[in-house]
């Protein structure tokens, strides 16, 4: 089984050639899909300087910045692996559990997994107690109009079968993508699992990117693709 690692990269110098360190190091064969969405900083440099060194990591340039969305959407298109792991840059999750998100798949369970930061993982960190009663009440808005019965549906970790992801035809280019994709996996109605994952959340003063608008933004989100074909 060969996954295809999609990390979606917009001013990530920091923490950039941590998370493909850390990507690599796990015991999968696999390739390291790279799409920065128009960065400011040095990412794209790190990024070639990756690419140069590595012959599992792959490049993918956007003129400008369309959104995280639009970031995954490229790198679907081009993945070639039979497994796909969606990985933020910001190293809140870690690629250690990829063996958990990966086995009721190998065990010919399932067809997508979602990581949980609400069902126990090794670590989580704990702060922000609004943006965690944020999440559980979009997850469960979520749930009211896909009935499926999730934690997280605002998870960075989600891994599909390759054939499942190339079919969702990802539309959102913001962070309205993650309740787009969860409506559209119901739809298709695919064998959906969840597991805990470890989780070393940022505070906003590290740079965590969502805020009050986006929670909106979903909500809007998890209507729009409950009724759109």
């Amino acid at each position: 089984m060969r996954l295809s690692v999609v990390i979606p990269i917009y001013n990530e110098e920091r923490t950039l050639e941590e998370i493909v360190s850390r990507v690599l190091a796990t015991p999968y064969e696999k390739e390291v899909i790279l799409v920065d969405d128009g960065s400011q900083d040095r990412s794209r440099e790190i990024m070639a300087e990756l690419e140069a060194k590595h012959e599992a990591v792959r490049c993918l340039y956007h003129e400008r910045n369309g959104g995280k969305g639009a970031a995954l959407s490229t790198g679907f298109k081009d993945v070639q692996g039979d497994v796909v792991v969606i990985q933020d840059a910001d190293l809140e999750y870690d690629p250690e559990d990829y063996g958990t998100l990966l086995r009721p798949i190998q065990d010919g369970n399932a067809d997508v997994v979602y990581g949980s930061r609400f069902r126990g993982g090794s670590y989580v960190r704990v702060h922000l107690f609004w943006h965690s009663i944020g999440n559980r009440m979009l997850t469960l808005l979520s749930n009211m109009f896909t009935n499926l019965n999730l934690t997280d549906m605002e998870t960075c970790y989600k891994v599909f079968k390759a054939d499942v992801a190339k079919k969702l035809d990802i539309q959102s280019r913001t962070f309205a993508v993650e309740p787009e994709m969860t409506a559209k996996i119901a739809k298709m109605r695919v064998r959906v699992y969840e597991v805990p994952i470890s989780y070393a959340g940022r505070d906003y003063d590290d740079g965590k990117k969502i805020g009050l608008k986006d929670a909106f933004i979903a909500v809007w989100a998890i209507v729009w693709w409950r009724f759109a074909s």
